[in-house]
């Protein structure tokens, strides 16, 4: 059983090398551009290789992007088991990721909350000590 510093390289390299098909367009389908490997994660039998993936259009895509990943599975599991040496590669498996998105949003929110803290005016030291009437 592989270790968790090889599984963890496997999937890095899974991803590296599917991130440069996708950049290089080796995989020809139109569902497929803007779409970006977030993580892979390998399970311990390397049965498996889960592929979470996002895209710059947001989740309003999602559907078509995983149906086109799932269209050219086979397609990718055949050039990455040339390009990385494996005894039995593992199946694809294609899993949409939030996270991008959910960063975004909470950016929006800090930057939002920074920007009415700048529109609000902080009271003076002056201000403060005046007596109430």
């Amino acid at each position: 059983m592989p270790s968790k510093l090889r599984l963890a390289r496997i999937g890095d390299r899974i991803r590296q090398e599917i991130s440069e098909m996708l950049v290089k367009q080796e995989i020809h389908d139109p569902r497929l551009s803007g779409a970006t490997i977030t993580e892979v994660k390998v399970d311990r039998e390397l049965a498996y290789a889960n592929i979470y993936v996002s895209s710059y259009e947001g989740s309003e895509q999602s559907k078509e992007i995983l149906a086109g990943f799932e269209s050219a599975s086979g397609f990718i599991r055949k050039n990455l088991a040339e390009r990385i040496e494996l005894r039995v590669f593992p199946r694809l498996r294609f899993y949409w990721d939030p996270t991008p998105e959910r960063a975004d949003r909470i950016e929006q929110l800090l930057w939002k909350i920074k920007s009415e803290e700048k529109t609000s005016t902080p009271l003076t030291d002056e201000e403060d000590n005046e007596p109430n009437e």
